[in-house]
């Protein structure tokens, strides 16, 4: 049995949802059916879709902003109609932008990741939805990293940010669909929320075993294997080494050009045998980003098994490894902002990576056993909200 996708569910089975409803729809790149037609243009070429609006997250509908560049609202040039920026001036959609619309439709291919910001956009418009009494239907998707691991730790009171939108581990192995479900309920949220489920997935279905097209949902994931890592390597943002943004290897390449002997970092990282891992030596120049222009020296992190791999504790290795080899080059990023906490405290959810790798006093498995209880508890939670 193929993997139909929410939106095709909705299209083909479920119209009856549709009927006399004015609709916005929010959507990325990657909102396409398995013929790579946009979500955008199936929805208005479908005689019961009435698309009135469309909504644009990090990056644009279109996917023509790079990460972290902010997208002014604008009026689509293949359709004419209005793109309200989620990511630009506001990240919430206002009352005027809600205005003559009855229903919100969410088409988006989330990453599975607490700090992918599709997911802080979907929460910010069931919110607004809420508040203006209109619906929303998700139109699920796969998660593309499989739904079969959950790791990392809890997002801690105080750290709540658009990289961490709500009380989750960093990988939840759940659907958008899902997480909005348990969210809507969890966080008292309380929109009236639709998920056009998907049918023919299972859980432990990486994205490319669905039969479906990968189309980057990000211009720094362009690869299933990338976003595999990216639950680890994502935390690299939080220091002064280069997370591989510039180079035809983003969140796979890590280095910098204080890195003297990448042929013995790698080394090392091999003899503690993480699993589905390998470490390889590797040197690069960021063409934007980090180090632009500059020779970095590190390691790609190269994915052997990757249901055996657990890119976080991984990770975790990582930086216990450099800041030892170089403990006066490693630094951790400044804030975002005056006031904020450090990236990689906001990226963690909590200050404990940082303190744990500033002071060095605790093995790692101790470390990675601290937030075993809290995950257990959260899988508990998250039983009552599975749809596949």
């Amino acid at each position: 049995m193929r993997v139909k996708l929410g939106l095709e569910v909705l299209l083909e089975s479920r119209q009856d949802l549709l009927a006399g409803k004015r609709l916005a729809l929010l959507a990325c790149p990657s909102s396409v059916d398995r013929l790579l037609v946009s979500s955008v243009e199936r929805l208005r070429a479908h005689p019961a879709a009435d698309v009135v609006a469309l909504f644009g997250p990090e990056h644009g509908i279109r996917g023509e902003a790079q990460a972290g560049q902010k997208v002014a609202t604008s009026r689509d040039r293949h359709t004419g109609l209005p793109v309200h920026s989620l990511y630009g001036a506001t990240q919430s959609p206002s009352a005027d932008m809600l205005s003559g619309i009855d229903t919100i439709l969410i088409d988006l291919q989330d990453g599975g990741v607490r700090f992918y910001t599709y997911l802080a956009t979907t929460l910010t418009v069931m919110r607004a939805a809420r508040e203006a009494g209109l619906s929303v239907f998700v139109l699920d998707r796969p998660t593309p990293i499989s739904g079969a691991r959950v790791e990392g730790p809890m997002l801690a009171p105080g750290y709540r940010s658009f990289v961490g939108p709500a009380c989750l581990p960093i990988r939840y192995g759940m659907t958008l669909g899902e997480t909005a479900l348990m969210l809507n309920e969890e966080e008292g949220i309380n929109c009236a929320l639709t998920v056009v489920a998907l049918t023919g997935w299972a859980r432990a279905m990486w994205y490319d075993e669905t039969g479906l097209p990968f189309v980057p949902s990000s211009p720094n994931l362009p690869t299933l294997d990338a976003m595999t890592l990216y639950p680890g390597t994502c935390l690299i943002e939080g220091t002064n080494l280069s997370e591989g943004r510039g180079t035809t290897k983003p969140f796979e390449y890590i280095g910098a050009p204080w890195i003297d002997d990448t042929e013995a970092l790698a080394a090392a990282l091999n003899a503690r045998e993480m699993p589905g891992l390998r470490f390889r030596p590797v040197y690069f120049v960021p063409s934007f980003s980090k180090y632009q222009g500059e020779v970095c020296a590190g390691v790609q992190v190269y994915v052997s098994d990757r249901d055996a791999c657990a890119p976080i504790p991984a990770m975790l290795q990582f930086l216990r490894a450099v800041k030892a080899r170089y403990p006066a080059d490693f630094a951790w990023r400044p804030p975002w902002a005056a006031g904020s906490p450090p990236p990689i405290d906001l990226l963690w959810g909590s200050d404990s990576l940082r303190q744990h790798i500033d002071k060095g006093d605790t093995s790692a498995a101790a470390f990675i056993s601290s937030w075993q209880p809290a995950l257990r508890e959260f899988l508990s939670v998250r039983a009552r909200y599975l749809l596949y």
